[in-house]
């Protein structure tokens, strides 16, 4: 059956992580989404190894990351050197095709090419043009460069994670490229609507900075309405308790009790119903006041027995618990493996089966497709521009050989 996106053309001129996971969701619901890397080297992200793939005799393929297969499936791979006239003019005549424009070079950098939003809008006002930077079009920081890692400081996450009163500790993965990603696609989607309706592209200006500020929620809200800084908390909640990590006879576990029913649940589980009767614990604005208190008791009790007691007796209670798994243990998880959320998909560079993160969006109609691995560099020149622009054979061997492609 026909992906959701298919006939939809992403002309994507995005690297590294944030702009590729977003295209690979669009990818994913078949959108032909055309990934323009430059001649030879292609996305940095290609050489971010070890790990690398390997080829059929266990070599590793120095220009084939993990790390690059992570962002990157179900698309096709272009090379066109912007630097040089043709490959402008060769660009603007593959756009003049396409439905969105991604990239997320540093602000300005593409009107050196003249593939800025201000000298493609006039030509294509169909065109929906999505800049992904780090910090905005506008404002004193526009001209900064923005990673993952700049944004998680600058924009407070890193200050409300880790363990509580050591230093700033930043989210594992990259996931202020991750949201600014979404909130990107969200965008997308919504700009697709608005020239459905009206024929009219536009642009969209999105930051990192302003996701990541967007996705404190409630912590953000917190500071808003009280004018005081939330700070790290470990594993445990600034507004709910109790909800952490918790000892066990054999190790810890989460305990996560979000409601008073719950509470009451699980002391009787624990055999002390009379925890749940404690006035200084019979609400959640009460335990929440009396944090300590709580924690210490419900931690006298937790400790008395192992982990599988309260993994496996707490759930049918409705309370929630879970192991504090490794990212081997989750994938192992018969939860995970019941969700499919592994995928194989041959790969033309190694010539065998590779495992990929599925996608999570599980639709009954049209669900996400994996018909393509990572691409390696420039897999699909040929077959894009002959395609798109009816060049053949000849006409694309002499504008690799003049490195246009």
């Amino acid at each position: 059956m026909p992906g959701p996106l298919e006939g939809l053309r992403v002309f994507d001129l995005t690297r590294i992580l944030a702009g590729p996971t977003a295209t690979q969701v669009l990818a994913d619901l078949g959108a032909d989404v055309i990934k323009v890397e430059r001649p030879g080297t292609g996305d940095d992200v290609r050489g971010w190894g070890p790990p690398f793939l390997k080829d059929a005799h266990g070599e590793e393929l120095l220009n084939d990351s993990v790390y690059f297969n992570a962002a990157n499936r179900n698309k096709r791979s272009v090379t066109i050197n912007l630097a040089t006239p043709e490959g402008q003019g060769l660009a603007r005549r593959m756009i003049a095709q396409c439905d969105i424009l991604f990239e997320n070079y540093k602000t300005g950098a593409l009107a050196k090419y003249g593939l800025a939003y201000d000298d493609l809008k006039d030509e294509f006002p169909g065109l929906i043009y999505c800049s992904l930077t780090g910090f905005g079009h506008t404002g004193p920081y526009a001209p900064r460069s923005g990673i993952d890692l700049v944004i998680q400081a600058t924009g407070g996450i890193m200050s409300i994670t880790g363990p509580e009163s050591q230093e700033p500790c930043k989210v594992g993965v990259g996931v202020a490229d991750l949201m600014c990603g979404l909130y990107c696609n969200v965008g997308i989607l919504a700009a697709l609507r608005h020239r459905e309706r009206t024929g009219e592209g536009q642009h969209l200006d999105m930051a990192l900075l302003d996701s990541q500020v967007a996705w404190l929620v409630n912590e953000g809200m917190n500071y808003l309405h009280t004018g005081e800084s939330p700070r790290a908390w470990g594993s445990a909640h600034v507004s709910i308790v109790p909800y952490q990590a918790f000892p066990a006879s054999d190790g810890s576990f989460i305990l996560a009790v979000g409601t008073d029913r719950q509470f009451v649940a699980f002391a009787r589980f624990a055999g002390a119903p009379e925890l749940a009767d404690d006035p200084r614990f019979t609400t959640n604005a009460l335990r929440v006041r009396n944090r300590a208190a709580c924690v210490e008791a419900v931690s006298a009790l937790t400790r008395l027995k192992p982990r599988g007691h309260w993994l496996d007796g707490l759930p049918p209670l409705g309370v929630p618990v879970a192991p504090v798994n490794s990212i081997g243990e989750t994938f192992e998880d018969p939860q995970v493996r019941s969700r499919d959320m592994v995928v194989e998909i041959p790969h033309s560079a190694t010539g065998k089966p590779e495992p990929y993160i599925a996608s999570p969006l599980k639709l009954s109609k049209t669900p996400p497709e994996y018909t393509r691995p990572a691409p390696t560099v420039g897999e699909h020149t040929d077959e894009v521009l002959g395609e798109l622009l009816g060049l053949d054979t000849a006409a694309v061997a002499d504008l690799r050989c003049k490195g246009v492609v």
